[in-house]
């Protein structure tokens, strides 16, 4: 349990990815109707896939140069401001990028800035490797705990015998909301507490729905 004594869920994201940005949303949807507390961490696609880029298409490649942007600016405002605030500017983030189909672009960050009271200067960051390092290790301690062959978000709990229960997703469009979310955490967390219990997955027919 956490301070506030609600179960701690730590939730690990880049800020580029429509299927993570889903999820989180539906995990403040279950702040709602079940005591857990997000805590929210960086990953990165680009760190993920930097040792396979010869395989993916040029398209792709291109947006993993890119990708480095926008989590290195979350995770020197994490660093210089601390944990608070990249929940907020997650949001401010994703909200521009996602749900108005704005993209990776800087003017997008420069006004999620702004939006959660953050100095212009962090943007800065996208282009520097100052943190890097932090940003690597709180890369590595998410996709630790599920394996390389995922990707983002991660989400971790406190299991019944103390270990932390980890696993991928859930991917899912649109975002649930009411009973509907607290029934996919309930059953989401009855699988992966499973010992051995890997995978459920089918095909996707629609791509992500912001509404």
């Amino acid at each position: 349990m956490s301070d506030t004594g609600r179960t701690p869920a730590d939730f690990w994201f880049d800020p580029l990815c429509p299927w993570a940005w889903m999820t989180s949303r539906w995990m403040l949807e279950v702040e709602k109707v079940r005591p857990v507390e997000v805590r929210w961490h960086v990953m990165s696609l680009a760190v993920l896939n930097e040792n396979r880029l010869d395989e993916l298409p040029e398209e792709y490649r291109r947006s993993m140069k890119r990708a480095w942007g926008p989590v290195r600016v979350v995770t020197a405002a994490q660093q210089k401001y601390g944990d608070e605030v990249v929940g907020p500017l997650y949001t401010a983030l994703g909200t521009r990028m996602h749900n108005e189909g704005r993209g990776n672009k800087p003017e997008v960050v420069l006004e999620a800035l702004d939006a959660v009271g953050l100095p212009a200067e962090l943007a800065d960051y996208a282009d520097s490797d100052t943190y890097d390092a932090e940003l690597r290790a709180s890369h590595g301690e998410g996709i630790g705990k599920v394996g390389q062959d995922v990707g983002t978000p991660v989400i971790a709990v406190p299991g019944a015998d103390g270990e932390q229960i980890a696993f991928f997703g859930p991917v899912v469009t649109p975002a649930p909301k009411g009973e509907e979310a607290a029934r996919l955490w309930d059953g989401t967390l009855m699988v992966a507490s499973i010992p051995g219990f890997y995978e459920i997955k089918r095909t996707r027919t629609k791509g992500p729905d912001f509404s």
